[in-house]
């Protein structure tokens, strides 16, 4: 965007005419705006429905129509960033799944959550399989699975639910309408208001992907959640759970959780760090053993399963780092009762490139105390 388009764009917050508009503008940057070059600016803009006005709440309202008629939420990935063909398919994913059962993984059917990425599977592929290898027993015994992604697009603070089901190649997986409905009964509607993200928003899609995978023709529920941004949190000092969405939200998952043999996922990536991600100066080979040294450290933190000491280490730092898993993490960890981590693996993912920016991702299993 050029950067005097900005400035303008910066006036429309609906409380200015054209003329005042123009006015502000020319005080702004000294340069004059004739009337017909804003009018053909705003019908520009208005085609594009960056206004909002009728045509965009016409717009919106005809897409979430159209994504709720739908018979499933339509798959994303498949096709570009993995096979789309349902056999091409099952051989990538079980390739990396198959690396890993060569290292002499255990599965564990007592697992309660995972931490698994949500970058592309080229780039993630063999930490995806280290914890989903893990799972695979858990899986198929699950009778429901809470997925929490990440909602890049969300305003802070927002726990969105939908009550679509999932295509994935293979099929559909089913959405727990019961389980929404808990939520909405304690929350309300609000957890709609940005539904329509669940449509183009891969966090979610990549874990249930790998679930639909390892659980062939079973049937299980899966529950999905996307989570937006944690920043004001961090910027007041307060945390996440003094917002009554959230806190209300966590309290229904875990009474639903206590009744059901249930798999809570967080689908988050760690670090994003780099020019690409604003940072002024590339990593070089230092730059990335301290980005392992800060992750390991805490990866220690997450080990204990402590939501509340996870997010205080984040925020002491001021999320430097960019930690967009910080959310779904924090609601897993605040949803299990009384369970311990364990590693599962780690990489370091380019970003560009030259090598010079990141994306540190890593695996985790949580399993209770007492096991």
């Amino acid at each position: 965007m050029p950067h005097p388009l900005a400035l303008l764009l910066a006036l429309m917050d609906g409380t200015r005419d054209i003329g005042t508009i123009r006015t502000g503008f020319e005080l702004r940057t000294g340069t004059p705006l004739s009337p017909t070059t804003l009018e053909q600016l705003l019908s520009a803009l208005d085609q594009a429905l960056f206004l909002d006005n009728e045509r965009f709440t016409q717009a919106y309202m005809a897409a979430i129509t159209d994504y709720r008629s739908a018979v499933s939420r339509p798959h994303t990935l498949p096709g570009r960033s993995c096979p789309s063909d349902p056999q091409e398919l099952s051989a990538y994913l079980q390739q990396y799944l198959d690396q890993v059962a060569n290292a002499n993984p255990c599965p564990d059917a007592e697992i309660k959550g995972l931490i698994s990425p949500h970058i592309d599977f080229p780039r993630g592929g063999p930490v995806y399989a280290s914890v989903w290898a893990m799972a695979a027993t858990a899986v198929k015994e699950a009778e429901l699975v809470v997925i929490l992604g990440t909602d890049h697009m969300a305003a802070s603070g927002e726990v969105t639910l939908t009550r679509q089901n999932y295509q994935t190649p293979w099929g559909t997986i089913p959405t727990a309408q019961d389980v929404v409905n808990d939520v909405v009964r304690d929350v309300g509607d609000e957890v709609f208001r940005y539904e329509l993200h669940h449509r183009g928003e891969h966090s979610v899609e990549t874990a249930v992907l790998w679930l639909h995978h390892l659980l062939r023709d079973k049937q299980c529920p899966i529950l999905p959640v996307l989570c937006g941004s944690f920043q004001p949190f961090i910027d007041r000092g307060e945390s996440p759970l003094q917002a009554t969405l959230i806190s209300s939200t966590v309290a229904v998952l875990k009474r639903v959780a206590a009744l059901r043999r249930t798999i809570v996922v967080a689908a988050a990536d760690f670090a994003h760090v780099g020019p690409v991600f604003g940072d002024r100066a590339p990593l070089d080979a230092v730059g990335r053993a301290r980005l392992a040294a800060h992750d390991q450290r805490l990866i220690d933190i997450l080990s204990s399963a402590e939501a509340e000491h996870f997010f205080e280490a984040i925020r002491g730092e001021g999320d430097q780092t960019r930690i967009c898993g910080l959310p779904p993490i924090y609601l897993m960890l605040s949803i299990l009762p009384s369970v311990k981590g364990s590693p599962t693996g780690y990489a370091q993912c380019p970003a560009s490139e030259d090598g010079g920016s990141l994306v540190s991702i890593c695996g985790m299993t949580y399993h209770s105390e007492a096991d």
